[in-house]
Parts: C-alpha cells; structure tokens; sequence
C-alpha cells in the first residue's frame, strides 16, 4: 500500500525513543540520523517526480489511513516529551547528554510536531485543526496558526511576508527576522480579525490571549510535574523545534519574489514562487512537505495528493539536505542564487 511508505515519518521519533533510552553518546543517534543518514540516503537515492493518477486519487482522498498515521503523532509527541522530562528530572546525566536530548525531542518537536501541525491547520474540520494546535504548544509557536493560514499564503515570496527570506540574507539573520516579525504579524492579523467579526481586541474570542494563556498554563504543568530546571530544559527543546521550522520556512522560498504590478497589487502565487524537492526520504519523511508549489496552490490539499509541477523550481537536494547546507550561508549563497530567476533578483 502506498499510504505504508510515510510511516517512514515515525523513524525519526523511533531514533528519538532509541537514543534517549540508550543515553551516553547515543543521545545523538537522532540529528545524526536526520541531518547525516538521511541526507546521505537522499544523494544516493534516485529523485521521484511522478504524480498520482487521476484513477486513483479520490479513493487515496478518502482513505483513513493517511489521516491516522497524522494523529498518531500527538500521542508520540507528549510521551517523547514525558520520557525525556522523567529523565532529565531525575538527573545523573553526564553534560553532554543533555545537548543530545534537547537536540533529538527538538527535532522531533519541529518534524512531527510543528510539520504535522501544519498539516492538520490547514484541514476544514475543526477538531483536525485543534489537534494541529495541540501539536503547536510544546513548541511554544502556536501563533503560527494564525500568521501562517492568515498571512504567509496571501504575502508569499512578497517583502510583507516574514516567512520568506531576502536574497543574500543567512538562515541565522532569517531566524531573528522571522520568529519576531511572524509573532508581531500573528497580533495584528488577529485584531483585525477580530474588527471584521465587530468583537474587541479584548474579546474572549481573540485566540492569541487563549495561546498565551495555554503556553503559559503547560509550562505550569510541567514545572508541577518536573521542577523549574527541567521546565526551562523542555522550554530549550521547544526552541530548538520552532528553529528547525524556521530554518525550514527559509529553504522554501528563499529569494523568490512575486511581481507588484501598477495597481499595487501582487501577482497570484505561482509554482515559481516556491522551492521543491523530489528526493525520495525527505518527501516521506516530512509529509509530502517538499511539494510546497502544489501547497501554495490549494493549501487545503491533503499531502499524499499534493504534485509536482514542471514549473517549479528545484532545489539539487532534499529538504533534509538543504536545511543543513543553509547552516554554511557562503556554500548556500554559492549553490542557490544562480538558481534565482534573474527577474526576481534585486537590481
């Protein structure tokens, strides 16, 4: 069955549950895997741009399995997060150690956790889109619910968009720039949200002071349950999650810009406008998340029916791979800016 091939996405959680139950320098075992293995495994495999056909893509619509395999992830995500609080609460762990675990539940926080929550935000049901925010709050970014469905699809590859990183500009000036503006973004849009529906600012209906109140609530939890130290250690690894969807948010559309014509307005979001990626692992992996043209397309798609496109542009590696070349901003600029339409460069 096709659907089998994203149980792939547990592997990361699996190396998590792996290396922390080991402990010593398998702590490691999970960035090794997602930013070592898995890039490695995505240069040697061979890329797959084909589409599903037209036959059978209401029948995979509909299949529950794919949605199933989605939630599955809300319950591995909290028990990752109690196993390593249980740990680190309980201490005799060598300093090194703890560098690897906020590392492994980080990454596992960012990929199925944030990734996931991506993908359930943007469904029309409801409780889909409480499990997406749930799925938000350990990562302590649940406002990206807001900023993301509200802002980033409609100022996409625009100068607006604090999700689309500049030509030239590195992943670690885009990280400053965009936790900070996307947060400032996600207050404005809610207001004026909240003016269009005729509620106040102040109305029990703004979502924002509910994620506040939320966040603030489940680091209360935590310290009940774990202590102020090992708090302030889950709060890292919250950090090191919503850093790993920055850094993914600044591959995706890193110095593509959309056109404003003489009204002043944008042109449509094309499959131009986006970065994708065809290499097997990372498009499994993350959910059929390196498909991004095709998303920006129709965000309410679900994954496993998401395409690829001609026309948009390819990255040479994977996700996985490019997030880790992004890390080197002179090798980044080197393999990516002549891959910019010249239009869409600043003069």
């Amino acid at each position: 069955m096709n659907s089998l091939k994203y149980l792939a996405a547990f592997t990361i959680p699996l190396s998590a549950y792996i290396g922390i139950g080991l402990g010593g320098h398998w702590s490691f075992t999970t960035p090794v895997y997602a930013f070592l293995v898995i890039p490695i495994l995505e240069i040697a495999l061979a890329q797959d741009s084909r589409n599903l056909p037209g036959d059978s893509r209401e029948s995979t619509r509909i299949n529950p399995i794919y949605d199933l395999m989605l939630y599955a992830n809300i319950p591995i995500v909290f028990f990752l997060i109690w196993i390593v609080g249980t740990k680190v609460s309980a201490g005799n762990m060598e300093s090194f150690e703890y560098w690897g675990f906020a590392l492994s539940l980080g990454i596992v926080l960012g990929t199925n956790g944030i990734n996931v929550a991506h993908e359930l935000g943007h469904r029309q049901s409801t409780p889909e889109r409480f499990l997406g925010k749930l799925l938000l709050l350990p990562s302590f970014y649940m406002h990206f619910y807001i900023e993301h469905n509200y802002g980033h699809h409609l100022n996409a590859a625009t100068p607006e968009d604090p999700a689309t990183a500049r030509y030239n500009q590195s992943v670690y000036s885009f990280w400053f720039t965009s936790v900070t503006r996307q947060y400032t973004s996600a207050w404005r849009i809610q207001k004026a949200l909240l003016n269009k529906s005729g509620r106040s600012f102040l109305s029990i209906h703004n979502d924002m002071f509910w994620y506040s109140f939320l966040q603030i609530a489940y680091l209360a939890v935590l310290y009940l349950l774990f202590g102020g130290f090992t708090t302030l250690f889950l709060w890292l690894c919250g950090i090191i999650g919503f850093i790993l969807l920055e850094t993914v948010n600044y591959i995706e559309h890193y110095g593509l810009l959309r056109h404003k014509m003489p009204s002043g307005r944008y042109e449509r979001v094309r499959e131009v406008h986006s970065w994708n990626s065809n290499h097997v692992i990372g498009r499994i992996v993350l959910y059929e998340l390196t498909r991004h043209s095709d998303h920006h397309y129709k965000s309410s798609k679900k994954y496993q029916l998401l395409d690829y496109h001609d026309s948009a542009p390819d990255m040479p590696f994977g996700y996985p791979t490019s997030m880790v070349l992004s890390l080197i901003p002179p090798l980044w600029f080197h393999i990516m800016n002549p891959r910019i339409p010249g239009e869409m460069k600043p003069t």
